[in-house]
């Protein structure tokens, strides 16, 4: 079984205005193998259609330029360079993610895109297990997490395989307990 632990950034803004559908901006993963060792990483920026311009509040969260998102490739052809990478047809894998933002996004744009969304299972929510796990009274964040857990966080905030790396050092620290 190959495990992927994966991160996705969308389009925001600040308050959440009615009306404003947020899309995937990027997605930034890593395989790792059925010890947690990890194998290999993928990350790609998402040109988003409905607002190709991020707000002002989404470029200083995410510290994405917009020059690169304007270079960026749209979300059916990064939705299937990420499948391929996966190996979706080929192997048995179980998508990881910190909270049900994730695949939750990356289902709504699977519809806007018409596109089928079966390759989003199976999918293991971390957050939840987590809090579970370790017996905590809420959620807690993945930066808070990571320090409770004795690593150091790496790399910026808000960019989706930094966030993701990070988010491997507690699949890695917690593998045998992780139900799936």
């Amino acid at each position: 079984m190959k495990f992927i632990v994966y991160d996705i950034e969308a389009t925001c803004w600040e308050g959440r205005p009615p009306g404003m559908v947020q899309e995937t901006l990027e997605i930034g993963a890593c395989a790792l193998n059925s010890y947690g060792q990890v194998t290999g990483s993928f990350s790609r920026l998402i040109k988003p259609v409905l607002h190709p311009r991020m707000s002002h509040f989404c470029q200083n969260l995410t510290k994405i330029p917009q020059a690169e998102v304007n270079r960026a490739r749209d979300f059916r052809r990064v939705a299937e360079e990420f499948m391929d990478w996966i190996g979706v047809e080929e192997e048995d894998y179980l998508l990881a993610s910190w909270g049900s933002f994730d695949p939750e996004q990356l289902r709504a744009d699977c519809r806007l895109h018409r596109m089928e969304d079966y390759w989003l299972d199976p999918h293991i929510n971390l957050k939840a297990q987590y809090r579970e796990i370790r017996k905590l009274p809420k959620k807690r964040g993945l930066k808070s997490a990571v320090k409770h857990e004795g690593f150091f966080w790496e790399g910026p905030e808000h960019r989706a395989l930094p966030d993701a790396e990070n988010t491997v050092k507690i699949f890695q620290a917690l593998i045998d307990v992780w139900r799936y």
